[in-house]
């Protein structure tokens, strides 16, 4: 019997996520490398449009009492799981992206006239706030999470390692080095990270994690 496949995911899957490769008898070694946590914020000085790059943002933003009065604000975000947290919570998504590149792009073309508040985490990359600023549109912005990396050493060897964040790419690379595993990416931005370390990349058509486990059973089958 062919030896199974031994995948690393470097975030917890959710129970279906997890089943779906197993089914397809993959096995699933899987922790947490970073780690997202609320941080106290005040909800004043806010402009007339809201920005937000991560569900986790969304999260931070909803657990404050003042949430209610934001419904009434045009939202633009990255990410489809993104946008229908914010959708399924009343707020009025104007645009979503798969990248906040391509965010700073719709906004700065479409919507520059408008000013925005742009809720981020600690680590965040710099892409949209470099945009917005080059482009002259008036925008602050509140931290309303940070993320912290949990590094740890995996000592079973795995053929593939998942994934999901440049920061979770850097948490693993502290603890641990690339060989010969093939990675599998959510996105460019995260593949972007692994880019002078391997060449056995691939990145999922659409950044979510459904589609990365897609492209790992597509890789097994």
């Amino acid at each position: 019997m062919a030896k199974s496949i031994q995948i690393l995911s470097t975030k917890i899957l959710s129970p279906l996520q997890k089943e779906e490769l197993i089914k397809v008898g993959i096995e699933v070694i899987q922790a947490d490398f970073i780690k997202t946590e609320n941080k106290p914020f005040e909800l004043k000085n806010l402009n007339e449009s809201l920005i937000f790059t991560s569900q986790n943002a969304v999260h931070s933003v909803l657990s404050n009492p003042k949430s209610e009065e934001l419904k009434s604000k045009n939202v633009y975000c990255v990410g489809l799981k993104t946008k229908n947290l914010l959708s399924d919570n009343g707020f009025n998504v104007v645009a979503y992206t798969g990248y906040a590149s391509d965010l700073a792009e719709i906004i700065t073309l479409i919507y520059g006239s408008e000013s925005f508040t742009f809720f981020s985490g600690n680590l965040r990359r710099d892409t949209l706030p470099n945009a917005l600023k080059e482009a002259e549109i008036k925008f602050n912005e509140i931290q309303v999470y940070d993320t912290s990396l949990q590094p740890q050493k995996i000592k079973t060897p795995v053929d593939a390692i998942l994934f999901f964040s440049p920061s979770g790419v850097e948490s693993y690379l502290k603890e641990n080095t690339i060989k010969k595993e093939i990675c599998f990416c959510i996105g460019e931005t995260t593949a972007e990270a692994l880019s002078k370390i391997t060449k056995n990349i691939i990145i999922a058509d659409q950044p979510t994690v459904e589609d990365v486990i897609e492209d790992v059973i597509q890789e097994y089958k």
